[in-house]
C-alpha cells in the first residue's frame, strides 16, 4: 500500500509511525519520549487511528499494553511498507539533491587519457549512486545531440553556436607533433613543421568542416606546408597505435601524451586548442549543477598539467 493509499483512507503516515513505535515498545511513556510528543498526545493519535480503522489495536490497562490480533496483523503488514516509504523518500531526496540518476556526457577522444578519467573518478567518489553514460560521437553533431536530449553535457573543442546552448572554456593545451620514439626528431633538434616535408602523416580527413580539422589546416597553412597524408582516421587512439608502429607521424592535442603508450614521443608546437563544456541553457537539473561544479574543479587541476 502506497503513502497515497494510506492518506486516501483518512490515515496520516505519522499515525502509522506512532502505532509501529508503540507496537515495538509496548509502553506509552517510552514511546512518547522516543517520538518527541507527550503521552496524552500519543494516546489521542492511537485512539484516532483505531476510530478511523474501526479496529482495536491495543489491549491496555494500568499495568501493561499489548497488541490485539488485529494490531499484530497490521504491525506485520505496515512495517515493511514503512521501510519502503522511507526508502522512496530517501531516493526522492537524492534525486532532488542531484545525487541519483543518469547523466549522458559527450566527449572527444583526446580527453580520454587524462582529464576525463580524473573527472569520472571524482564523480564516482563524491556521487557514487550517479550513473554516467559516456558518448564519443564521430559523425553526429554534439549540438544536435544536446538539443535532442541524447546528451546532457558535452566536452568539445569549440564553443556552441546555437543560442539555446551555453559553453564555458575550461582550459587550453598545446598541439603536439607525435613521432615514433626512435624518430630522428626530438626536442633538441626540432625546429618546426618544415622539418617534416619528407614524412608520411596519419591525420583526420582535412577536408572535414569540424573545428578540430580547421585548426590542423591552419597549422599547415601558416607554415606553407602540404602534408603527405598516408593514413586517415578520426580516432586518436588509432593514430597513436599507428605512430608507435612507425607508420607515420601526426599532430594531436597534448592530452594524448597521458595515454602512456610506449614508443611514442610528443613535441609541443606553438599552437593551442581549447576545451569547452557545453550544456542546455534551460536545463535546471540538480545533477547537471553538481557535475558542472566537478568539471570546474577537475579542469583547474588539469590545466596546470597540460600547459
Amino acid at each position: 500500500m502506497s503513502n497515497a493509499k494510506i492518506e486516501s483512507l483518512g490515515m496520516e503516515l505519522q499515525q502509522i509511525k506512532y502505532f509501529l513505535a508503540l507496537a515495538q515498545e509496548l509502553h506509552f511513556w517510552n514511546t512518547a519520549e522516543r517520538m518527541f510528543i507527550t503521552q496524552s498526545a500519543l494516546s489521542r493519535q492511537i485512539k484516532a487511528l483505531e476510530d478511523e480503522l474501526g479496529v482495536q489495536l491495543f489491549e491496555r490497562n494500568k499495568r501493561s499494553v499489548k497488541l490485539t490480533a488485529a494490531g499484530a496483523f497490521l504491525r506485520d503488514q505496515w512495517l515493511p511498507l514503512l521501510d519502503e516509504i522511507n526508502r522512496t523518500h530517501m531516493q526522492a531526496r537524492k534525486i532532488h539533491e542531484g545525487a541519483y540518476g543518469t547523466l549522458r556526457i559527450g566527449y572527444p577522444g583526446s580527453i580520454a587519457y587524462g582529464f576525463l578519467p580524473d573527472l569520472i573518478t571524482s564523480i564516482s567518489h563524491s556521487l557514487p549512486e550517479l550513473k554516467v553514460d559516456l558518448v564519443e560521437p564521430t559523425d553526429v553533431s554534439f549540438e544536435q545531440m544536446l538539443l535532442n536530449y541524447q546528451m546532457d553535457m558535452a566536452f568539445r573543442r569549440d564553443p556552441a553556436e546555437n543560442p539555446a546552448l551555453q559553453s564555458e572554456c575550461l582550459y587550453s593545451e598545446p598541439f603536439a607533433l607525435v613521432v615514433p620514439q626512435n624518430h630522428r626528431l626530438n626536442a633538441q633538434n626540432f625546429t618546426g613543421i618544415h622539418d617534416l616535408r619528407e614524412e608520411k602523416f596519419i591525420l583526420s580527413n582535412l577536408t572535414q568542416t569540424t573545428f578540430y580539422t580547421s585548426s590542423l589546416r591552419q597549422i599547415f597553412e601558416d607554415n606553407n606546408f602540404t602534408p603527405d597524408v598516408h593514413i586517415e582516421t578520426d580516432f586518436g587512439g588509432m593514430v597513436l597505435g599507428l605512430v608507435s608502429k612507425g607508420l607515420g607521424v601526426s599532430i594531436l592535442p597534448y592530452s594524448y601524451s597521458f595515454s602512456a603508450l610506449p614508443n611514442v614521443r610528443f613535441l609541443t608546437l606553438p599552437y593551442t586548442v581549447n576545451l569547452y563544456v557545453t550544456w542546455r541553457k534551460n536545463d535546471n537539473s540538480p545533477i547537471l549543477k553538481n557535475i558542472l561544479q566537478k568539471v570546474t574543479e577537475a579542469a583547474s587541476k588539469y590545466s596546470a598539467e597540460v600547459m
